[in-house]
């Protein structure tokens, strides 16, 4: 990296790192470093009157107080933070006073990794500390944290900002409070969820992420190609179809927890991957799934908050079971005043008109339908609510409703104005299965591009016979942002997806040297400010001479410095450039 890409932190950062070099100290060692406590148990386990505790911790130098032959410096570690007392003769026990005038003093950074070994005390303010008797290098920071200061209780140099947090989630956990214990959270609900699931008997199963058919849901996919076979291939939208062969061929119950994919918009509830719990049992219906799901939710919320109630975005959420169970149907009346029930395709779309909606040719009842729903009711259910019995149309995977002829078995649950999870008494016949995905080509003949592909050898594996079967898929980052409080997807993920890093315009290397500047000038251009041959144009000859060798003073490059005649030569043939 050429030393002019770096800012004056870096810079003395990696002056700092030969030093240590010089001085025989490996600023990256290989060794074992054998900690024994943490921040968090020192502090809750210290006792006044007991024998000083001797620990070995280790953690990065957020903060330093030097004060001449004693200091102060806070570690962080991967539970929380500890003061720690260093003074010079008890690191330095002998003549050579190194260690702590040019090591601790002059040549360690904020962000340093440390390790320190000493005992436990309580300074003068009352502050459980870390007595240091060795202190130890371990790694190295080149580029300096963000650390936030706070003067009359104003905080300042805060990273706060959403698309630096997301790009550098490394940062963000490691400045900003209560970051990681949202990741943390997240970690309880997926232990839970599966603990529960294992416990009832049903097995954990990995099924492929590259599928020659995108199936098991109505959504657009990512395609790729399979050099080894020469044949388009799909990142999964879905495990469904692979999960219910599993139950063709005797399992009792099995679940999934893995990534999806869909090829559809980013938004504070949708990213493109994103984490998908699916569960599959026989001789269960979506009765049994509903009263089993309300009963996992409950158990999941109790074990990430301490109770049923969660706030989210200032409403109070209980996950208690039982929850309302409201028909579509039912809540589009409700909703809107109009009933749908037993209406065709053009009765819906003069509805839609009615309701001032957009709606195109490629919908077909289904998908209008949808599109009510989304519009009217689905952001208003803040509570725990299974929307049921959805049309035949709009469920090509479901069986058919036992009682109630055009309807299907299925549920969605309603949380928050979101949907969290999608379930049904699962389709086991094989014939009924074949014309629901034929009706589904035709939607894909009309343009509907998520309408779903006959799969083929899933139809074969229902011939074989599936057991009456409920099956259900739970977003988990939907269902972290719940339990933790969360409002966007983006602060559930370690790292979402992001547009590209937009970077500042560069002239090309021919570009600058066309107006002769020589290539070892042109970063020193840059430097200065300088990234485009136009921004030169209008600059006085005088004063980029000055900005340009003053650069090359700074940093001690040796080169020799233009004339002022060279440089408004450069700055002529600029101006004739477009």
């Amino acid at each position: 990296m050429n030393i002019l890409e770096l800012s004056e932190q870096e810079i003395g950062r990696r002056q700092s790192l030969q030093e240590l070099r010089d001085m025989g100290i490996d600023p990256y060692p290989a060794a074992e470093y054998p900690t024994n406590a943490f921040s968090r148990d020192i502090k809750a386990e210290f006792q006044d009157e007991a024998e000083p505790r001797e620990v070995c911790i280790a953690g990065r130098m957020m903060s330093r107080r030097v004060m001449g032959k004693a200091s102060f410096a806070e570690i962080q570690d991967s539970k929380g933070r500890i003061q720690v007392y260093i003074t010079r003769d008890d690191i330095c026990p002998g003549e050579d006073k190194d260690l702590y005038n040019k090591l601790f003093k002059r040549l360690l950074d904020i962000g340093d990794f440390v390790g320190v070994k000493g005992f436990v005390f309580r300074t003068q303010t009352g502050e459980v500390s870390v007595h240091a008797k060795e202190i130890t290098l371990l790694s190295k920071s080149l580029k300096p944290l963000p650390i936030v200061k706070y003067k009359d209780g104003v905080a300042y140099d805060k990273f706060e900002d959403p698309e630096l947090r997301y790009r550098q989630r490394y940062v963000d956990l490691v400045v900003n409070d209560g970051i990681k214990d949202t990741f943390l959270q997240r970690a309880t609900v997926l232990r839970t969820l599966r603990n529960t699931l294992d416990e009832a008997g049903y097995t954990e199963v990995e099924t492929p992420i590259l599928q020659s058919i995108a199936g098991g849901a109505s959504a657009r996919p990512f395609i790729t190609h399979f050099n080894a076979l020469n044949q388009e291939m799909y990142m999964r939208i879905a495990t469904e179809l692979y999960l219910k062969r599993l139950i063709v061929g005797g399992f009792e119950g099995v679940y999934e927890i893995g990534k999806n994919f869909r090829n559809e918009g980013m938004d504070r509830n949708h990213n493109p991957e994103f984490t998908c719990m699916e569960l599959y049992v026989q001789y269960k219906d979506y009765n049994w799934m509903m009263s089993f799901t309300e009963q996992l939710l409950e158990k999941i919320c109790v074990a990430v908050n301490g109770k049923t109630e969660r706030e989210v975005d200032g409403k109070i959420i209980s996950f208690k079971a039982p929850y309302r169970r409201l028909p579509i149907l039912d809540a589009i009346k409700e909703k809107t005043g109009y009933d749908l029930n037993g209406k065709t395709e053009d009765d819906i779309r003069e509805v839609c008109k009615k309701l001032d909606m957009e709606i195109d040719d490629t919908m077909g009842k289904g998908k209008l339908i949808d599109e009510i729903f989304g519009e009217f009711c689905e952001g208003t259910f803040i509570q725990p609510t299974f929307i049921t019995d959805y049309p035949v149309e709009m469920s090509p995977l479901t069986k058919k409703h036992r009682s109630q002829p055009g309807l299907t078995e299925r549920f969605e649950l309603m949380v928050n104005g979101k949907e969290l999870a999608n379930a049904y008494s699962e389709l086991n016949d094989p014939i009924d299965q074949e014309e629901r995905f034929i009706d589904q080509m035709k939607l894909a003949d009309k343009g509907d591009d998520e309408a779903m592909v006959i799969d083929q050898d899933f139809l074969r594996a229902l011939q074989y016979g599936m057991p009456p079967t409920s099956g259900i898929g739970i977003g988990i980052d939907r269902l972290v942002m719940l339990m933790t409080g969360q409002t966007t997807i983006q602060e559930v993920l370690f790292f979402p997806q992001m547009k590209p890093e937009k970077k500042a315009p560069k002239s090309s290397v021919a570009e600058w040297s066309a107006i002769g500047v020589p290539e070892i000038w042109i970063p020193i251009l840059n430097k200065c400010g300088y990234y485009l041959v136009q921004d030169i144009k209008d600059v006085n000859p005088q004063k980029l001479q000055q900005d340009a060798c003053g650069v090359n003073k700074k940093y001690k490059l040796g080169y020799d410095n233009p004339k002022v005649d060279e440089f408004a030569a450069w700055i002529e043939k600029a101006q004739s450039v477009e």
